[in-house]
């Protein structure tokens, strides 16, 4: 009697489950069936999710009439870039932090939490002057130091927990065999940590790939535009709204990051979960 209650009542929660999973996937849905109609308005139309004349000419158009592609590869340079700078700097800085025990070590993991309190706006002025001081305008690498600074204290606790999870033990075992601290870090801890820098590299790649406030205050050119500033200016652009085109740039823009995501899929728990902060 108990084993059928309890086959129940996780029947009935997998359902409540798979009912929150559809709900969600309406306006996904909604978005892929109007990027295929054929009408300019998508507010005006009936709520469907089979369009009545489905075409492909929106996605023709976001191609080749509009610089998706030019956008799309602002958008991957910068990414990148900050993914690179991000890690190179959080990987080392989280190991030091999770293994060593010097002064003020704990003074400024609280520091960087509460910097990362603050909201980004806020620094937006001093930023902006600071770049044009230096000619940083209109600059991959001017976004790049920005995005990489926001990104490595996320990056620094996040690789500092599942740190933490390693046996220290490990590490003095490789080191009486004759390993020094780099041979340790690279062929040791490094592989272990596999799930965790996979998963907090991506997480700094989805971010770049989705901001949007600083892509559009500093990079002021048009051929210096990322997808989400490219996406703003094709609906500011025009007073008619092309939403089903709208919504097929919306679409090609997420496929990178699915595909990057289906890729890493099988890292996602062990790179999130394993590595509880510790101090």
């Amino acid at each position: 009697m108990k084993k059928i209650k309890r086959m129940a009542g996780l029947t009935v929660l997998n359902l409540i489950f798979i009912i929150i999973c559809l709900l969600a996937l309406i306006p996904i849905l909604y978005a892929v069936s109007l990027s295929f109609c054929n009408g300019g308005s998508g507010l005006s139309s009936d709520l469907s999710f089979w369009p009545k004349d489905p075409t492909w000419k929106n996605y023709s158009a976001i191609l080749v009439e509009e610089p998706f592609l030019l956008w799309l590869k602002n958008s991957a340079i910068l990414s990148v870039g900050t993914m690179i700078a991000a890690m190179g700097t959080a990987v080392t800085a989280a190991y030091a932090f999770s293994r060593y025990r010097f002064k003020g070590r704990n003074g400024v993991l609280q520091a960087l939490l509460i910097l990362n309190a603050f909201p980004q706006i806020l620094s937006m002025f001093a930023i902006f002057r600071l770049f044009k001081t230096f000619h940083l305008l209109n600059s991959y690498l001017g976004l790049i130091i920005v995005y990489a600074g926001s990104m490595c204290i996320f990056s620094i606790w996040n690789m500092k927990g599942y740190f933490d999870t390693i046996p220290v033990e490990i590490e003095e075992a490789a080191r009486i065999d004759g390993a020094g601290s780099g041979q340790i870090l690279m062929k040791v801890v490094l592989p272990l940590a596999r799930p965790a820098i996979i998963v907090t590299s991506v997480m700094v790649l989805i971010f770049v790939w989705n901001e949007y406030l600083f892509s559009t205050t500093f990079m002021m050119n048009e051929g210096s535009y990322t997808l989400a500033a490219g996406l703003y200016q094709l609906q500011t652009s025009d007073y008619s709204r092309s939403w089903p085109l709208f919504s097929a740039a919306a679409i090609l823009v997420s496929i990178p990051i699915l595909i990057v995501f289906f890729c890493i899929q099988k890292y996602m728990v062990s790179g999130l979960t394993a590595g509880g902060v510790k101090g």
